[in-house]
């Protein structure tokens, strides 16, 4: 029997995986697994001027990967798909299976 996949839904997950694909982005994700940043510490981490990575946050922040609020003046971002950090490690567990048989092979 055919599974019925929404279309929808599909677009949906497409636009966060869109979201996530950018090294920059995934930095940012990286930081943001640890705990909250404001704007101004990811701008020490991050090598990007504050245009560009206040657009990387923007965008994952409209795709729901990333969550925020004001304090006075600083904005703090915080992962909101908290999720995405477990699938990040899942995805290096492979990179690193995927190199180490390579390796094998090659040695």
């Amino acid at each position: 029997m055919k599974k019925n996949i929404n279309p929808a839904k599909l677009a949906a997950r497409a636009n966060i995986f869109k979201a996530l694909a950018h090294p920059t982005r995934l930095s940012i994700i990286e930081y943001l697994s640890e705990r909250e940043h404001c704007v101004c510490e990811l701008l020490d981490k991050i090598d990007a001027d504050q245009t560009t990575v206040s657009k990387h946050l923007s965008l994952m922040k409209n795709a729901g990967v990333l969550e925020c609020d004001r304090r006075g003046t600083m904005v703090f971002y915080r992962l909101k798909m908290k999720c995405v950090a477990g699938f990040l490690g899942c995805v290096d567990k492979s990179l690193q299976a995927t190199a180490k048989a390579h390796l094998e092979t090659v040695l």
